[in-house]
């Protein structure tokens, strides 16, 4: 037994010397391929182009504390600071994700159409995920065949001119609504909250488009508008998992209490636009056995522009086979138009009445330019009146020059490393456009800081400048594959309602007000708005030969 065991260790022994004696030879055999790869990858290294300029930043917040409340002037005055050769793109790290700032035309060009390829996806969120049915509306939809498919039922069948055009008479009732509630005001000498009022038209005008002529039923108009606002407070608010997603199962009380407002706000709005749906449905089988017709997919086909009136959902549900979208995509299409349409369509009002409020003189020229285009005894201003209206248009394009009502658009994600001006920019960088600073650039702006629409007129310093996407010092819509599709819709209902309140008022300040006390502060979100309402006080114009029920 004794010299079995003694056998035992001089087995275990030699083996052990051997398996040593093995993984020297293995060791020196690899030390020259380790040492290789080593110089392989620290030449790499320093081909590898450098990551954009950053500031310095702190351990876990990153650069969090540098963004403040207002984003885009605390990210203008960054990029002012530590991109002094002013490229246009900063590198942040907010919490733990990546994100590149992107602060002048140049690079706006760079990201939105030499790689638009490259950057035309959106961040992941948990809360866009869960409100609008995992993110499959057009605005924060990843970019894929999903994307591709809804984007272009939009634009073929729900924001096309001929579309935009079809709903002339829409506008035109709705807008007289609001100038008729206008006019009891100004007969009491009474003022009014323009934000209010024009936010309301502009609901009013996507509820009627989305849901036909049935919108105030129950009022749902007033429903939509709240559950607009709620949608845009979560979207816009701080979410912690946005910035630190890995740190999410630590945050539970927080991240609950999220997600029950997030879980209320999806079911409200879910189940509001299943009864609004539902309805489309059984109306459109009882049009059927009428023989009166399910509304078609909208009438593009018809060459007459006066096409009859038919709704998004009518039109949605009758593509939905030939698109392959479930009716969750309706829905959440859906929302997407009701928050694209109202937000940019008050915001701009808004900011308008403003500026023209701050400038009288600029107001003047407006209002004589519009009732010199209208004929003479028309009671409201017609959208077939606004062809030749210019400076009408070129004060809209300087309200979204100064005020653009996404300041830092929707992000971007990259989807692939990338290399810009010499940066490497690697793949899932969050992508921030701040479009507020690039269109307040005094490289590209004559007195950028000023309100003044004649740049935008024939002569002007910037005349052939538009927010068609090919302009980069003037994106308020976006640019490339993401820009808004609904620009045009938008547009249209600035125009009628601007026109008409030019047209069927002058305005004045409360009493004892003074130009110089109204208050621009602004807060800034997803959207930005105006942190004080506009109060004014509407009058019967003094031209009153432009209405009969004046003379």
């Amino acid at each position: 037994m004794a010299a079995a065991a003694h056998m035992d260790l001089v087995y275990q022994f030699i083996d052990a010397t051997t398996k040593l004696a093995l993984a020297q030879r293995l060791l020196l055999f690899a030390l020259p391929l380790v040492l290789l790869l080593h110089v392989a990858s620290r030449s790499r290294r320093k081909q590898a182009k450098p990551l954009p300029p950053s500031p310095p930043r702190l351990p876990v917040l990153g650069h969090l504390l540098h963004v403040g409340a207002r984003p885009p002037v605390s990210l203008r005055d960054l990029a002012a600071r530590y991109d002094p050769g002013g490229g246009g793109l900063m590198l942040l790290r907010l919490g733990t994700v990546l994100s590149l700032v992107v602060s002048s035309p140049r690079a706006a060009r760079a990201v939105l159409r030499t790689h638009d390829h490259a950057f035309a996806s959106r961040p992941p969120s948990r809360i866009v995920d869960d409100l609008v049915y995992g993110s499959s509306n057009v605005g924060f939809a990843p970019y894929g065949e999903y994307w591709r498919r809804a984007r272009k039922l939009v634009t073929v069948h729900l924001l096309t001119a001929k579309k935009v055009r079809s709903y002339r008479a829409a506008r035109q009732e709705e807008a007289g609504l609001v100038v008729a509630k206008l006019r009891e005001a100004a007969a009491a000498s009474a003022a009014v909250d323009v934000g209010g009022a024009v936010n309301a038209f502009a609901n009013d005008i996507i509820c009627r488009a989305v849901c036909g002529k049935f919108f105030r039923e129950e009022g749902r108009n007033r429903l939509f508008r709240e559950l607009n606002h709620m949608t845009t407070v979560l979207v816009a608010g701080f979410n912690v998992e946005d910035y630190f997603p890995g740190l999410a199962s630590f945050l539970g009380v927080f991240t609950r209490f999220m997600s029950n407002k997030v879980s209320q706000t999806h079911q409200r709005w879910d189940m509001l636009l299943e009864e609004i749906i539902s309805d489309h449905e059984r109306r459109r089988i009882a049009d059927h056995w009428s023989g009166a017709g399910g509304g078609g997919g909208g009438g593009d086909d018809d060459d007459d522009e006066e096409e009859e009136e038919t709704d998004f959902i009518d039109v949605m549900l009758s593509v939905q086979e030939e698109y392959g979208i479930t009716r969750d995509h309706i829905k959440a299409i859906l929302m997407d138009m009701f928050e694209a349409g109202t937000a940019t369509s008050s915001l701009v009002l808004e900011f308008a009445m403003v500026e023209l409020m701050r400038n009288p003189h600029l107001m003047a020229k407006l209002q004589d330019e519009v009732r010199r285009n209208t004929p003479k005894g028309q009671e409201m201003v017609k959208e077939e009146n606004l062809a030749s209206m210019a400076y009408l248009t070129a004060v809209v394009k300087e309200t979204l020059r100064l005020h653009p009502p996404a300041p830092l658009l929707i992000p971007h994600q990259s989807m692939a490393d990338c290399d810009i001006d010499g940066y490497t920019i690697p793949s899932g960088t969050r992508v921030i456009i701040n479009a507020w600073a690039i269109s307040r650039d005094p490289k590209s702006w004559e007195k950028a800081e000023e309100f003044m629409p004649e740049r935008f007129m024939d002569g002007g310093s910037s005349a052939d400048i538009d927010f068609k996407g090919k302009d980069f010092q003037f994106t308020p819509f976006g640019a490339g594959r993401r820009m808004c599709p609904g620009a045009n819709f938008g547009l249209a209902t600035i125009n009628i309602m601007l026109a008409n309140l030019m047209y069927c008022f002058d305005w004045m300040l409360p009493e004892g007000m003074e130009k110089e006390d109204i208050d621009m502060t602004e807060v800034f979100g997803l959207t930005v708005h105006r942190k004080e309402k506009l109060i004014l006080v509407p009058k019967p114009p003094h031209d009153t030969f432009a209405h009969p029920m004046h003379t």
